[in-house]
């Protein structure tokens, strides 16, 4: 009788192993409608895990047979057609095709009845490009990493700890940073921070922006930008990627993406194959700069931000980046209510797709509760038993909902995004970028958010350790400028 011996200590990489992936691609095909019940029973008789709640590693590590067995059922899984398919087109003329107000270009005539006074008394309609100032890209960048920071120490915690940690501090609803101080230490004992967080992004130790994906990523963009301007593909992208972006430094699609760049596969198969991540909110992360320079022109950044999230996403995941993106842009462009960007980015997105529902329901239900708290609850009822922390589906409701209830409010808007649990730093970040644009300057922006970053910011992009946002707004702003 042969059995599994015991292997030495091996390296546990997080969202790559493959008796790790079954349980995620299990959980998306059972979200797109997908039939794997025979797969999934083969798999649990065998003596499969569910995917890991939080971790993208499962302990111990699995043996050779079901890790061979892994492989096999991840490409079966493939196989399955989903009958959302129609409806959740990836393809970029599809997707276009699919949204019957997909925007016009910015240098088309103003249509009849989109002759809306601007601020100037000047037409605001897709007549005119106005231009983005590098004090509002300022504004964004600074409200990004704001965001992103005020949600670093309770990521991956569950929403009762977030509310408990943050009530016992005196700061609920979230007006200020989270801390330590004054919080009971069995409380933080039962939720304790997020372990790589903590040092750097509770009150009490803030000093300068700390190093994280949310920041890195719109880097990338820069970079990509400078370097092939508009007009990029997305191998450009993925050679970026290998040439500046270090391994270790991606999560969830992108490092699977990135894994199968090293192995020979071609974009935008990088984002199909093995890859149960490819509707999680990493696309929706890489967003902002495609917006940003993209001013009055939410078309041209939604078609920019979905050539670089194809190299990772698929269907609702490539949504994300091109909701966000035209948002941004028209936020870029002179609009100033945040109601009205969310609409805009919903004029990307292929409506009977389950992320344009999810944003219509974050949009209506923060509408209908008068405390975020009720609108949070009602959110996670929908989606907290079903999807990951980490999918863009329940995220873009979140994200959705906390900018409308906050009505355009710095504060609220990231405070909002962060309270409501889920990927809390990637909300947060989004949020305050939104927000930030919408401010339009610096100081606009309340000064206990921008004083603690310090004007300084960590990263592992080549080129930016330690650059400061001012001189970040100003490299963005040529960017927006370049024809």
């Amino acid at each position: 009788m042969s059995v599994d011996r015991a292997e030495a200590p091996r390296v546990r990489l997080t969202w790559a192993q493959p008796e790790d992936l079954v349980g995620h691609e299990l959980r998306q095909a059972a979200q797109d409608g997908r039939d794997a019940r025979e797969i999934e029973e083969r798999w649990y008789a065998a003596g499969g895990s569910p995917a890991p709640d939080h971790a993208g590693a499962s302990e111990p590590p699995a043996p050779p047979r079901l890790r061979a067995l892994a492989d096999e059922l991840l490409d079966e899984l493939a196989t399955l057609d989903s009958p959302l398919a129609a409806d959740e087109p990836t393809d970029l003329d599809a997707i276009v095709a699919a949204c019957p107000h997909w925007p016009g270009p910015p240098e088309s005539a103003p249509a009849a009845g989109d002759r809306t006074p601007s601020q100037d008394g000047q037409p605001a309609g897709r007549g005119r490009t106005p231009a983005v100032t590098p004090s509002r890209l300022h504004a964004a960048w600074l409200g990004r990493a704001a965001g992103c920071l005020l949600g670093k120490p309770v990521e991956k915690l569950p929403l009762t700890g977030i509310r408990a940690l943050a009530r016992a501090a005196g700061n609920w609803p979230l007006t200020t940073w989270f801390t330590a101080h004054g919080v009971p230490a069995e409380l933080l004992a039962a939720h304790p921070w997020n372990r790589r967080s903590a040092p750097t992004s509770l009150a009490e130790n803030i000093d300068g922006m700390p190093e994280d994906d949310d920041l890195n990523y719109p880097l990338l963009t820069l970079l990509l930008l400078q370097r092939h301007g508009r007009s990029f593909t997305t191998a450009d992208l993925a050679r970026l990627w290998l040439d500046e972006l270090p391994a270790g430094r991606t999560f969830t699609a992108e490092r699977i993406a990135y894994g199968n760049l090293l192995a020979g596969v071609e974009p935008p198969e990088t984002a199909r194959r093995r890859n149960p991540f490819r509707e999680w909110i990493g696309a929706q992360i890489r967003a902002d700069v495609h917006g940003w320079t993209r001013p009055g022109d939410p078309a041209g950044a939604a078609a920019q931000a979905h050539r670089d999230a194809v190299l990772t996403h698929t269907g609702n995941g490539v949504y994300g980046a091109m909701f966000t993106a035209a948002a941004l842009a028209v936020a870029a462009g002179g609009e100033s209510d945040v109601h009205g960007c969310l609409a805009a980015g919903l004029r990307v997105v292929p409506p009977h797709s389950r992320y344009a529902r999810a944003v219509r329901l974050g949009i209506e239900t923060a509408r209908t509760e008068r405390e975020f708290d009720a609108v949070v609850d009602r959110l996670h009822a929908v989606y907290a038993d079903t999807h990951h922390w980490v999918h863009v589906l329940p995220n873009a409701a979140l994200l959705a909902a906390a900018l409308t209830h906050a009505d355009g409010d710095f504060t609220r808007s990231i405070g909002n995004a962060v309270s409501g649990g889920w990927d809390t730093d990637s909300n947060g970040a989004t949020a305050g970028s939104l927000a930030g644009l919408l401010a339009g300057t610096p100081d606009a922006l309340p000064h206990h958010w921008t004083a603690p970053l310090k004007n300084r910011l960590a990263t592992s992009v080549p080129g930016f350790d330690g650059a400061g946002f001012d001189t970040l707004a100003a490299l963005t702003h040529q960017e927006a400028l370049r024809p």
